[in-house]
């Protein structure tokens, strides 16, 4: 009930969402900027959302490889079955994923879950850096505001961007000092029953464990460095695609922009992203580059759509062979959050999607 409580909460927040979303938008000129839109652009952004996933099963290999070594397809394959499963249960990728992984390569789940952790703040610290770059260094368009928007903007990637760094800085001393804090973390423990408190230290070590890619050779973190901006430039050409398909004549660095207002926008826990990322995307578009509201709306509607059909499509195609359902994603993810809630609590404050 608390499941179904939580999913259905996210779908009255996503109907409100939506009728903000299409409040005050005229139906005609919807319809006139899909009627418009140009097919080869879309299309782009379908083939370039299937290259994003691919980057990111080869960089989750890389954040993998100092706990275990795991093949290019099996990563793929969890990585688009975790995402799609995602679109229908809240967060559930994120348990999902580990959980596959885990369960192939005698990997503790909290160990797999700490690569997660580390993959959502490398995301979260590039999106800060590619929004910096675009606030600070690079040229404005000249559709540009200037108004307190923009500098509120500004205020608010620095800010994020000392979050992103205070996070990753207690994840290395967890990890370099794990022994102590978990002697202190047994300590606490005591309070709770003796079957609960072995449990969440077990799960403490494992979690410690899963971030050994922290002391990996320079090199190795270079390369997930690098990774990550492939990723997220990846996704700015899909956004840059879906604008130029609506005829939006934007610059490519405007989708750093769009990405800073749509990583807010997905953090909104409701199925499958809906209302969260459409108001996002329209506002990033009417409120920062002056976009007509029929335009903004229709291209929000359609990058949605589009960079979540391929991962619907291959995510329902390799859920059968993953060996899981739809009720055996519900049961793990429920489960996770009952037994392993210090855990997951711990890791995720100060992420981001």
């Amino acid at each position: 009930m608390k499941r179904n409580g939580r999913i259905a909460l996210g779908g009255v927040v996503a109907v409100v969402l939506l009728l903000v979303f299409f409040q005050g938008v005229e139906w005609e000129a919807l319809l006139a900027a899909f009627r418009s839109a140009r097919p080869f652009d879309l299309l782009l952004v379908v083939a370039v959302t299937i290259v994003t996933y691919l980057l990111r099963a080869w960089r989750w290999g890389y954040l993998l490889a100092p706990i275990t070594p795991v093949r290019f397809d099996r990563l793929f394959s969890a990585t688009v079955v975790g995402f799609m499963t995602g679109l229908f249960i809240p967060r559930a990728g994120e348990v999902v994923r580990p959980y596959l992984i885990g369960r192939r390569h005698g990997v503790a789940t909290s160990a797999a879950f700490a690569s997660i952790i580390l993959e959502r703040l490398v995301d979260l610290i590039t999106v800060i850096v590619l929004f910096g770059l675009y606030l600070y260094v690079l040229p404005h368009p000249a559709e540009q505001s200037r108004g307190a928007l923009f500098q509120a903007l500004r205020w608010g990637g620095a800010l994020a961007g000392l979050g992103a760094l205070v996070v990753l800085a207690v994840l290395l001393a967890f990890h370099h000092y794990s022994e102590a804090a978990l002697v202190h973390a047994e300590g606490l423990l005591r309070w709770l029953p003796e079957r609960l408190a072995h449990a969440v230290a077990q799960g403490l070590r494992s979690f410690g464990g899963g971030l050994a890619v922290l002391r990996a050779p320079l090199g190795h973190l270079l390369a997930i460095a690098g990774q990550s901006a492939l990723v997220w430039l990846s996704i700015a050409a899909g956004i840059h695609a879906n604008n130029r398909a609506f005829g939006l004549d934007l610059p490519f660095h405007s989708a750093f922009l769009i990405i800073g207002f749509l990583t807010v926008g997905v953090a909104v826990p409701t199925p499958g992203m809906v209302g969260g990322f459409h108001e996002s995307y329209r506002l990033a578009l009417t409120e920062a580059f002056g976009v007509a509201a029929g335009p903004a709306v229709a291209a929000g509607i359609a990058l949605h759509a589009l960079t979540n059909l391929p991962v619907l499509v291959l995510g329902l195609v390799l859920l059968g062979r993953e060996g899981l359902t739809f009720g055996k994603v519900a049961a793990v993810a429920e489960e996770t959050r009952n037994h392993a809630a210090p855990t997951v609590g711990v890791a995720g404050e100060g992420t981001a999607r």
